[in-house]
Formats: structure tokens, C-alpha cells, sequence
């Protein structure tokens, strides 16, 4: 029987809670009348001018100017003052200012107008700068809170960013860090909604409402159409499900000519169990909720591509359903026959993303796009290896790997390309399928799991981004708000954004 929880998106549900959040933003010759003023202050070099304070007085309170730091200074009247480090001043980057107006965001959370004043961008790309501050100060700012009585922070309803040889013509730059941090809360809303509150059905209907307001299509595809397309792989992972799963077509269509057709795929797992493979009952497996950090991100790219005149076709492909265990849920030893007839051995039903991603990934190929990327909380061994801060990167073609790592370190989402090695390939092969869904070594997970998808693609261009250990962090660290982070829904974006064929 279907449960009915008290959901926290009604059946109307008509934005994520973010989009709620109104901030007036803009670059300004003199900082006007805001509750708190932020300055950023390097580790070396002359003091801004109008500090009224030297490197002494900073140095007695404890203030030396590393990234990141922060030091309050209550004044008798006016806002409140925060000067800010910066770290070196020769290796401020578009990153570390993102990270410095980060801090200052969180240092004044308790008030709803802030200005941050920087000194000279040095080599720094104006239009990058700008977009990195907005980011930064929106995304530091954030947290989920529509299950609280009481918030104690304010939400961010005005920023004035003051920069040196920079003036209103940021405007177009301003937007676009609006849209780029936009995307990313829509991730992070999704993520940190309860699995009782956003099934896969729900997602579909956000989905549904987002594309409807943001400017792309939007077609769902329900169990019956799942069982007509011939979707073992989603359909084995829901068998043990009282809700019914959910895949998610996403159409984006440029105005003009397409320079381009991309593939984004998202592993939508809504709460993973761990199926007849049960997780241990510890705090990962409180997380699980945000095992559908992948097609949150793709969700969240999609928000922003019209905004900001992407001119390539992108089509998205969410598999969502959760992986639970009851008396009907898939079994090791069953096997699964995916898009395209490939059948794959269960031998650990919790290495259920890649089952779910392996029909998407089919019907990409056959919808003929140009490259495909992926993205999911796939393996604890891209976590071993990494840690929070990185994700593992594999791919199938440099080229396409490369302009993943661009896009990634545009946005400071760090990523790091590990090797498809092919030798590990015969750990996956079956005594009685095609494939099985795990490999037979504790070693290498993130590999094999790559390997598994990789058999998928066929000749087409593909990369793999595996974020489960960059989907959450466990406490604020600099743009990073504590929670879900909503990681890769930029990288997608500025992948999509000037992706050519």
C-alpha cells in the first residue's frame, strides 16, 4: 500500500523553497545603507584605504589575514563592521574571493543587508569575479528550514558589492551568479527534503513545474510506460517499493541552430536502503535520503539553461524510485535485463545506482546525442579515496573528460579524473549474464562501477561523475553550507552552457 506522509510539497507544489528567497544584488560605486559591511583584507600588502586600522591593531586581535577569516568589530553607530581575509595577495583567484565574501555571508547571517568591499581584482577576470561574489555570498547563506518553528538566520535580501575599477556594467555578470547559485539551491532543496516528503512521483511533479517555469519540456514516464520501454534496470531497483518509480525526461531547445546535442543523466535513487543488501544502521545511511543528489543536479542545471542562453540542445534522463526490501524486492542472484537486452547479475543490491543509470544511459544512445555525462552518489569507494571536497571523474573520451574539468573548476567543484582501467573490466563478468552489477574485489569500487557503465555507452562520448562524497558536508566550510551541498548542478551547467559537438 502506497504510504501517505505528511508531505512537506503539497500537491500544487509550485517552487523549491529557495526560489522564495528574493536578494537584490548589485555592484555599486559607494556601499549605501546596509546592516553589515564586510572588507576584505590580504595577508600582506598595504591595508585598504579607509581602514581606520593598521597591521598592529589587526595582529592584537588575532586577525592575520588568512582565507577565510574573519574578524568582527561592533562600532558605536552604523553597520557592523567584518574584516575579512584574504589570504596571499598573488594568489587571489576567482575561488578564494568566493570563499572570502562566503565567510563574510555567514559571519553577518543574522542580518539581511550586507555590503563587502574588494580591492584591486589584480588578475582576476572581472566578469568571473563577480559571478564567484554572488555565488559565494548566496550559497553560504543558505539553509533548509522549512521544518523548523523558528529560523535564527535571515534570509539574503540585499547585496552590494563594491569593487574596484567596477561599476554597474557588472549587471549581465551579477545575473548570471544569481542563476548559477539558483541552480545549485534547487539541488540542495531537493536533497535535504525528507524521503517521506519527495518520492519519485513528487520529484516528477517538481520536475514538471520547474520546467514549466524555467523553459524546458518535461515528460514523464510512469510504471506502465517504464514496463513498455523495457527498463529492467529501474524497474528491479523499484521492485521493492510501495511507491511507484519515475523517470524524468528533461528537453532543453535552444532558440536557433543547436551547436550541439548533450546528455545528462541523474541517478535518483529517493532513499536507498540498501534493498535485501541492508545498509548498517549508522549516519550514512541518515543520508540516504539524499541519494538522488544526481538528478537534483541535472534538475537544477536544467533551471538555468534558458537564463543563460545555453546554445546546445540538452536532454536529461532522471531515473528516481527508492531501493527498499520487502517480499517482492529484487533478490542477489536475480537478473535484470536492461534497455537494449542486456542482462545483468544482482550479486549486492545496493550497487543499485548503476542498475537504474544503465537504461538511461541506452536511451541516450539511442536518441543519438553527441556525449553523455552522468552523474550519482554511486560508490563509498570515490569517498574512500577522495574525501568530501572531490569527486571522481572517469570517461571514456579526453576531450569530453577535459570539458568536465573545466566547468568543474569554474565553479570551484572540485573533481579529479581516476583511470578506466580495463583490466578490471573481468570482475564484472557472470557465469550466467552479460554482466554482473558488482565486481569481485573489495578493491577499486569506483572503477568497476564505471566500467559497469561504461559497457552502456557504446562508441559514444561519455564521462561519469561519482559525487557521494561531495553530495553533503558535515559542517559550513566556506560556499559549502552544512547539509546537502547540491554539487555538480554548476558544473553541468557550464558544461551544458557552451557545450559544441
Amino acid at each position: 500500500m502506497t504510504r501517505t506522509p505528511n508531505k512537506l510539497i503539497p500537491d500544487d507544489f509550485t517552487a523549491t523553497p529557495s526560489l522564495d528567497v528574493e536578494t537584490v544584488i548589485e555592484v555599486v560605486g559607494e556601499i549605501g545603507s546596509v546592516d553589515a559591511l564586510g572588507v576584505l583584507v590580504h595577508a600582506d600588502g598595504d591595508l585598504p584605504a579607509g581602514l581606520d586600522l593598521d597591521r598592529e591593531s589587526l595582529a592584537r586581535a588575532g586577525f592575520e589575514g588568512k582565507a577565510g577569516q574573519t574578524l568582527v568589530l561592533p562600532l558605536a553607530s552604523g553597520p557592523l563592521f567584518v574584516v575579512v581575509g584574504g589570504g596571499a595577495r598573488d594568489e587571489q583567484t576567482d575561488a578564494s574571493l568566493r570563499d572570502a565574501v562566503a565567510a563574510f555571508s555567514r559571519a553577518t547571517s543574522r542580518f539581511a543587508s550586507i555590503g563587502f568591499q574588494v580591492g584591486s581584482l589584480g588578475d582576476v577576470d572581472e566578469a568571473a569575479a563577480v559571478r564567484a561574489l554572488v555565488e559565494g555570498a548566496v550559497l553560504a547563506r543558505y539553509r533548509f528550514t522549512e521544518l523548523k518553528k523558528k529560523r535564527p538566520e535571515k534570509n539574503l535580501e540585499r547585496l552590494e558589492l563594491l569593487i574596484d575599477g567596477i561599476d554597474g556594467s557588472a549587471s549581465s555578470a551579477v545575473a548570471e551568479g544569481v542563476v548559477s547559485a539558483r541552480a545549485a539551491t534547487i539541488a540542495r532543496d531537493l536533497c535535504n527534503t525528507p524521503p517521506g516528503h519527495l518520492t519519485a512521483t513528487d520529484f516528477a511533479d517538481a520536475a514538471t513545474v520547474l520546467g514549466e517555469r524555467f523553459g524546458f519540456a518535461v515528460e514523464v514516464f510512469d510504471k506502465a510506460a517504464l514496463i513498455e520501454l523495457g527498463t529492467g534496470g529501474l524497474l528491479g531497483v523499484n521492485a521493492g517499493s510501495a511507491e511507484e518509480p519515475r523517470m524524468i525526461k528533461l528537453t532543453y531547445t535552444p532558440e536557433g541552430d543547436a551547436t550541439g546535442h548533450l546528455g545528462l543523466v541523474g541517478k535518483g535513487i529517493m532513499y536507498d536502503s540498501g534493498g535485501i543488501s541492508l545498509k548498517p544502521s549508522d549516519p550514512m545511511h541518515l543520508l540516504m535520503k539524499m541519494d538522488m543528489g544526481g538528478a537534483a543536479a541535472v534538475l537544477g542545471a536544467f533551471s538555468a539553461l534558458r537564463d543563460l542562453g545555453a546554445t546546445a540542445k540538452v536532454t536529461g534522463w532522471l531515473m528516481c524510485t527508492d531501493n527498499m526490501p520487502s517480499g517482492s524486492a529484487m533478490q542477489l542472484g536475480d537478473v535484470l535485463t536492461a534497455r537494449g537486452g542486456t542482462t545483468v547479475e544482482v550479486k549486492n543490491t545496493d550497487a543499485e545506482g548503476r542498475l537504474v543509470m544503465m537504461d538511461a544511459l541506452v536511451l541516450a544512445t539511442e536518441d543519438g546525442v553527441d556525449a553523455v555525462v552522468d552523474i550519482a552518489t554511486l560508490t563509498g569507494a570515490a569517498l574512500m579515496a577522495l574525501g568530501q571536497l572531490t569527486a571522481a571523474l572517469f570517461g571514456n573520451n579526453q576531450e569530453l573528460v577535459e570539458k568536465v574539468k573545466t566547468a568543474a573548476s569554474g565553479v570551484d567543484e572540485q573533481v579529479w579524473q581516476l583511470p578506466l582501467e580495463k583490466k578490471y573490466r573481468k570482475q564484472l563478468d557472470s557465469d550466467i549474464a552479460d554482466i554482473s552489477n558488482i565486481g569481485g574485489s573489495r578493491y577499486a569500487g569506483a572503477t568497476t562501477a564505471a566500467l559497469f557503465l561504461n559497457d552502456f555507452v557504446g562508441e559514444t562520448p561519455w564521462a561519469h561523475l561519482d559525487i557521494a562524497g561531495t553530495m553533503q558536508s558535515d559542517s559550513d566550510d566556506a560556499w559549502r553550507s552544512k547539509g546537502a551541498t547540491g554539487f555538480g548542478a554548476r558544473t553541468l551547467l557550464g558544461l551544458a552552457r557552451d557545450f559544441t559537438a
